[in-house]
């Protein structure tokens, strides 16, 4: 009716007013240069600073071992590669936060904002905090699967469906061992039982227990997704 009716006041065919709708809604959606150069970038980072944090930590005796993070806390020298790794961190999720409105939109659109928050909250109070061994362990566990998707979207983008089908079980496997396995029962557990609780790490937890509602969430979707791909093979 109303494309019948904007026909007949402008003029022109229905034909021609419902092609120029069809176009501009697909100028309004973002395109698959735009994704693909945005998994890019993400890649590019994730990737640099998974692999960086290792070569970092790997000879740390406090990452093998969580209960020499807390080992003459507070009074912890803060090493200078640590600190610019930090800064780089929470520099870079800053920048997440300032292009979200440009960025595409996605369905996790809203958890992406809450994640981003609490993420930049969790580096800027451990970093005052001096929680510098904690903070380096919680950021290395989540980097180890984020480079994995952007790969998997860069693929997807570039239809080479049947690789970016195994990189895409690749991550989940890595992002659910992670964050579902290795963070909650292994650096939570530590940080709840063996460092002393004050207003601080109150605060932590906090934000610690929203990321974790969120990696539950994203768990689910991930897992939903591997059961489209089996059933459906797409």
């Amino acid at each position: 009716g109303e494309l019948i009716s904007l026909a007949k006041q402008s003029h022109l065919p229905v034909k021609k007013v419902e092609t120029w709708f069809r176009h501009r809604r697909a100028q309004d959606r973002p395109g698959l240069m735009k994704k693909f150069c945005e998994a890019s970038w993400r890649f590019t980072f994730y990737f640099t600073s998974f692999f960086s944090g290792l070569a970092l930590l790997y000879d740390k005796p406090w990452v093998w071992d969580h209960t020499v993070c807390w080992l003459r806390y507070p009074q912890q020298p803060l090493l200078p590669a640590l600190g610019w790794f930090y800064l780089l961190e929470l520099s870079f999720y800053c920048s997440l936060v300032a292009t979200l409105p440009f960025d595409v939109k996605r369905k996790d659109f809203k958890e992406q904002i809450i994640h981003h928050i609490a993420t930049i909250t969790l580096i800027f109070i451990s970093y005052c905090a001096n929680l510098i061994r904690f903070g380096m362990i919680v950021m290395l566990v989540h980097d180890a699967s984020d480079h994995i998707l952007e790969l998997a979207k860069m693929l997807h983008y570039l239809k080479r469906q049947r690789v970016c089908e195994a990189v895409f079980i690749v991550f989940a496997a890595v992002f659910i061992t992670s964050r579902l396995v290795v963070f909650p029962l292994v650096t939570y557990y530590y940080f709840v039982t063996k460092f002393q609780l004050f207003l601080v790490s109150c605060l932590i937890n906090a934000f610690l227990m929203i990321l974790q509602l969120l990696h539950v969430f994203w768990s689910y979707l991930i897992i939903q997704m591997i059961f489209h791909v089996i059933l459906h093979g797409a």
